[in-house]
């Protein structure tokens, strides 16, 4: 029982990976399920969303804050489903909001260039060089992406568990090799672990409670206490407190709030 990542660019075998591992495992296999759920959240239909994810990242401005609500849906979305444990997620940035449970396998599949665009060419019945410019330019966008919304950067071999070059190995030793590491001891679950996913989620809820109406909130939770920061006149703080507690009044997990008002001045002040 454990939760894989698998974090790939376009034309890398990652979405068969992680579909042919997932049958292997007999887990779930996801990706654009986490997209619904928070297109529901924005309310705006999931293709508009999937589509927005491959652009800019300037796009998300075209929605109020909509940067941080979409951080907080997706995590959301990722660790509601990570919390059903027998999950395989191949996507953006799962790595990066399950980073620190230790029972995730967190994994990366590189292809090389001139396979991927083979691929391209044969899918997509375009040219060589029209098939490189589209590949370089979705990797570009992915790895912009990344660091624009996460401030992490896709490459960096330390986010992951395990990184798979596809030039001698194949898909289905990649297959067979991560059905053996997830196995293993220590990507199985334990009480510390389930309780750091638990806390996480915990967290990604509070945050997505809170998001819509105090969009600079910042949440940690340790021992039944929730610390809240978010940008406000200081002088709102008795007021800010009170909506929050009535937000989170059904969270039977809280039986604290610690709020931290983080000085800003360019908000009004109630009358």
């Amino acid at each position: 029982m454990s939760v894989i990542t698998i974090s790939r660019g376009t034309y890398s075998k990652g979405k068969d990976i992680a579909e042919k591992l997932a049958k292997r495992l007999g887990y779930e296999c996801i990706s654009r399920e986490v997209i619904i759920e928070a297109s529901k959240e924005f309310n705006i239909p999931e293709i508009k969303l999937r589509r927005a994810l491959h652009d800019a990242p300037s796009v998300l401005d075209r929605f109020t804050y909509g940067k941080e609500r979409y951080i907080a849906y997706i995590k959301l979305a990722l660790l509601e489903w990570a919390k059903k444990d027998n999950v395989v997620y191949h996507g953006l940035a799962g790595h990066f909001f399950l980073q620190g449970i230790p029972h995730v396998l967190k994994t990366r599949i590189i292809a090389n260039i001139e396979d991927r665009i083979r691929e391209e060419v044969e899918r997509g019945g375009i040219t060589e060089e029209e098939a490189r410019k589209l590949i370089e330019k979705d990797d570009y966008e992915r790895r912009k992406w990344a660091l624009a919304l996460y401030g992490i950067d896709t490459a960096d071999c330390k986010l992951y568990d395990m990184v798979f070059h596809l030039d001698t190995l194949t898909p289905d030793d990649v297959v067979d090799l991560l059905e053996d590491a997830v196995k293993r001891p220590c990507f199985q679950p334990t009480e510390d672990s389930i309780k750091i996913l638990e806390d996480r989620y915990l967290v990604a809820k509070i945050e997505a409670s809170l998001i819509g109406k105090f969009p600079s909130v910042k949440v940690t939770f340790q021992d039944g206490t929730a610390y809240i920061s978010l940008k406000c006149h200081p002088r709102t703080k008795n007021t800010l407190r009170n909506q929050i507690k009535e937000i989170l009044g059904d969270y039977e997990e809280i039986k604290n709030i610690d709020l931290e008002i983080l000085p800003h001045p360019l908000e009004s002040v109630p009358d």
